[in-house]
């Protein structure tokens, strides 16, 4: 007889695990993108050194830095005073990010400061058609190479997923890989920060023996000399006795012409902080600095096409920053003397 407890119907179990074929390919197509993710990694991070010798050697940067002829004229100096502003909001991003309000986090990310350069914009091209050979369109150029998707095919598991579409990315990896690349771009930012601010403390220092990392100090110490020559050249007595009176009681500059003076000395870092790439590329890359970052930003790229929250992180712009401190500073010590 029976048992008539095998007659009852079965319950139904809401949590039942998914269906076990289905969950096989997820995890098969998972394991494919990583692994296909580490390959096209490594074979990144093979190009690199060619790269750097062929983009960032005295002759590649001149070639480069060409493109800075015309707006990158204003660009260039517009970045650097948006420079501390874009340093703040990235760090509000990363704050947002840390406590988990990742909408905010992606809204404050989309409001970039800072201005694309043609330099930058040139780079960019560079870098998506020598180094990470992944699609690319811009200003009527375009790229359809997909190195990344030739090692998805390239794996022999690829066959065992008969059903559905081809593995693929996280959808946000593209996102995160621009993002990756223009938080490496504010690197040259920082660099071309740095460039103009040590041109700026070295003519200080040159010229009138004060340290002036910055416009604003150099400005004024210019019109201060300027003022001070003058008075000295033009003195009764001769010039002798007139370095002598104005040793000890010294002219000042107008406001007018320090601000002239600074509005000039602007006029001209900004020069320098366009065409700084010329200088800092190849000294970068004699430093391994070019070769350091790459490596970041390919573990980034890495990082986004596996889905792993990692991001490309540099810390160039902290230390432009203290050039920006140091010329506040001695404004204010300047200003408070009178």
């Amino acid at each position: 007889m029976a048992d008539a407890a095998s007659d009852r119907p079965m319950p139904v179990n809401d949590n039942a695990a998914p269906d076990r074929p289905s969950l096989d390919r997820h995890n098969l197509s998972r394991a494919i993108v990583r692994d296909a993710a580490a390959r096209y990694a490594a074979l990144r991070r093979a190009r690199i050194d060619a790269f750097v010798d062929r983009h960032f050697s005295l002759a590649g940067s001149l070639e480069l830095n060409r493109h800075a002829l015309g707006w990158d004229l204003v660009r260039a100096p517009t970045n650097i005073s948006l420079a501390a502003p874009e340093l703040a909001r990235r760090g509000m991003v990363r704050l947002a990010r840390a406590s988990g309000a990742r909408r905010i986090a992606a809204k404050i990310d989309r409001r970039r400061l800072v201005l694309d350069t043609d330099v930058a914009r040139e780079l960019e091209w560079r870098l998506f058609r020598d180094l990470l050979e992944l699609p690319f369109e811009a200003r009527g150029r375009a790229l359809e190479r997909d190195a990344f998707a030739e090692e998805i095919l390239a794996d022999p598991r690829i066959a065992a997923l008969v059903e559905g579409a081809l593995p693929e990315a996280r959808p946000d990896a593209r996102a995160r890989i621009e993002d990756a690349i223009a938080a490496y771009a504010a690197t040259r930012v920082a660099a071309a920060d740095l460039t103009s601010g040590i041109a700026s403390a070295g003519i200080g220092l040159a010229l009138f023996h004060k340290l002036t990392p910055g416009a604003l100090s150099l400005g004024p110490v210019a019109a201060h000399a300027l003022i001070q020559h003058a008075a000295i050249t033009a003195f009764p007595l001769g010039a002798g006795l007139g370095g002598f009176w104005y040793g000890l009681f010294p002219s000042a500059a107008p406001l007018a012409l320090s601000a002239a003076m600074t509005g000039g000395v602007a006029l001209g870092l900004a020069v320098v902080s366009a065409f700084s790439g010329v200088v800092t590329d190849p000294l970068q890359r004699r430093l391994g600095l070019h070769r350091k970052r790459l490596l970041k930003l390919i573990d980034a790229v890495e990082a986004a096409l596996k889905g792993d929250d990692a991001r490309f992180v540099a810390h160039d712009q902290y230390v432009a920053r203290l050039f920006d401190l140091i010329d506040a500073l001695a404004t204010v010590r300047a200003a408070s003397r009178g």
